[in-house]
C-alpha cells in the first residue's frame, strides 16, 4: 500500500476542513476515495470539489460496505461515533474518530472492545496533544521537573458561542441530538488533556448551569472540583458565555508552579522542594527561594494535520499515533462524571456507575425528544438518524 484510501463520513464543518487539508497535500499518505453525508447540499459540494473518482454516498454504512476505502474518518454527530466505528472495525477498516469518542462510556466501551477484536488501527482526533505547550507540560510532569502534583486549576472560558451557532443545527445543544453542551462539544480536548497530563481523578463534584447564557437545554457554564489519588485537587471552569474569556492552566507541584496562558509557558522553579522547605525552614512566613523561567518549546503545533499524518504513518509504517482510540473513553468518563455529579447534586467517584449515568441521560433525552419536532429519530441503542 503506497497511500491509504480514506473515506470521510460527515462533510460538515470538521469533515470539510479535513478534506481541504488532504486536497491541499498536507497529508501526503492519505487520498480521499469516498465521502458520505445525509445532506444533499454537502454531497453536491463534494461533486464540485472532489475528483470524479471519489465515490459519494448518502449513508456512512453504505460507504463502509462499499470496499472503496482502507480507512474511515468519522465526523458526524456524537451518538453515531461508536456505531459507525464498530461497523468499520467489522469491515476491517482503520478508524480515525472525531472527538468525543461517544456520549456515554457504556457505549464507548463496546466500541473499544470491538477495536480490540479487530486487526486495524484505531485513533482519536485529539489534536490538542500536538500543541507544543501541552507536549512540553507532559514532558515536564512525567520527567519529574515539577515533582508530585498538588493542585491543578484550569479556567477555559474562551469557548464563546452565540445563539445563532446553537440554532444552526437541530441536533445542536440538545440531550437527544448532541448528548450534552460545553462539556461534550467544546471541552473533550481539555478533559483529554487533564487525564493525559495528570491521570483521571478519583472523585468529582460538578456544578452545571443548563441554558444559563443561551436558549438551549444543555449546560453552557460548568465548574468542577476534582480529587486525585495522590491527594492533589483541581478546579475546572468552562463556559460558552464569556467574552473575551480566559484559557489559563496553572499546575502546582512540589518543585514549583507551571502556568500556561496566552501561548506562553512559565515555570516558577523552587530551589528546594515544598516538603523539604516546610519541615526545615526556621522562619514561619518565609517562602522558598525560586527562579522564574520562560519555558522554551519547539514551537510546533500540527493540529488536525498532525493527527492525520500520524494515523496514516501508523497504518503504512507502524509509527506512533498522536492518540490511541482506546484512550477516548478516559476523558469521556471525566465528562460523564461531572454531568452525573451535577444532575445528582452530590460528589461521584470514578469509575462511575455507567448504568446510572445512562438512566439519567435517557431521562433528559426523552424530555428532549418530547419537545422536538421529531425530525431527529432515535432507536433503542441511541443511534442518530435524520
Amino acid at each position: 500500500m503506497k497511500k491509504v484510501k480514506l473515506g470521510v463520513i460527515g462533510v460538515g464543518n470538521m469533515g470539510t476542513a479535513h478534506i481541504k487539508n488532504i486536497l491541499d497535500g498536507k497529508v501526503p499518505d492519505l487520498e480521499i476515495s469516498a465521502v458520505a453525508d445525509r445532506k444533499e447540499a454537502r454531497r453536491e459540494w463534494c461533486r464540485k470539489q472532489l475528483p470524479e473518482s471519489v465515490r459519494i454516498f448518502s449513508e456512512g454504512t453504505a460507504l463502509i460496505e462499499s470496499g472503496a476505502c482502507d480507512a474511515v474518518l468519522i465526523a458526524v454527530p456524537h451518538y453515531q461515533h461508536p456505531e459507525l466505528s464498530i461497523a468499520s472495525f467489522n469491515a476491517n477498516l482503520h478508524v480515525l474518530c472525531e472527538k468525543p469518542a461517544g456520549v456515554y462510556t457504556k457505549q464507548v466501551r463496546e466500541m473499544n472492545d470491538a477495536a480490540l477484536e479487530s486487526d486495524v488501527i484505531f485513533a482519536m482526533m485529539f489534536n490538542q496533544r500536538t500543541n507544543c505547550v501541552y507536549r512540553k507540560i507532559h514532558e515536564m510532569i512525567h520527567g519529574g521537573e515539577i515533582g508530585a502534583i498538588r493542585r491543578v486549576n484550569w479556567i477555559i472560558t474562551d469557548w464563546y458561542r452565540t445563539q445563532i451557532y446553537y440554532d444552526s443545527g437541530s441536533w445542536r445543544a440538545t440531550w437527544a441530538g448532541e448528548g450534552g453542551g460545553v462539556l461534550l462539544n467544546q471541552c473533550p480536548h481539555n478533559l483529554d488533556l487533564i487525564q493525559w497530563l495528570f491521570g483521571l481523578p478519583i472523585r468529582v463534584q460538578g456544578f452545571l448551569h443548563e441554558g444559563k447564557w443561551h436558549d438551549i437545554e444543555v449546560e453552557d457554564d460548568v465548574t468542577a472540583y476534582l480529587e486525585f489519588e495522590n491527594g492533589a485537587t483541581g478546579v475546572f471552569v468552562t463556559s460558552t458565555g464569556d467574552a473575551p474569556g480566559t484559557n489559563r492552566l496553572e499546575i502546582t507541584g512540589e518543585k514549583g508552579k507551571l502556568v500556561s496562558e496566552n501561548g506562553k509557558l512559565t515555570f516558577w522553579k523552587l530551589k528546594e522542594s515544598l516538603p523539604v522547605h516546610l519541615t526545615t525552614c526556621q522562619g514561619g512566613f518565609d517562602k522558598p527561594e525560586m527562579e522564574v523561567i520562560d519555558v522554551e518549546t519547539d514551537g510546533k503545533n500540527e493540529e488536525h494535520v498532525g493527527v492525520m499524518n500520524a494515523f496514516a504513518g501508523k497504518i503504512l509504517r507502524g509509527t506512533p499515533l498522536v492518540a490511541d482510540g482506546a484512550e477516548g473513553i478516559r476523558g469521556l468518563e471525566l465528562s460523564n462524571a461531572i454531568h452525573l455529579s451535577g444532575w445528582l447534586n452530590r460528589p461521584v467517584t470514578l469509575p462511575i456507575d455507567e448504568n446510572l449515568f445512562l438512566a439519567e441521560l435517557n431521562k433528559r433525552r426523552a424530555a428532549s425528544r418530547a419537545k422536538e419536532d421529531q425530525s431527529i429519530v432515535f432507536d433503542t441503542d441511541g443511534s442518530y438518524g435524520k
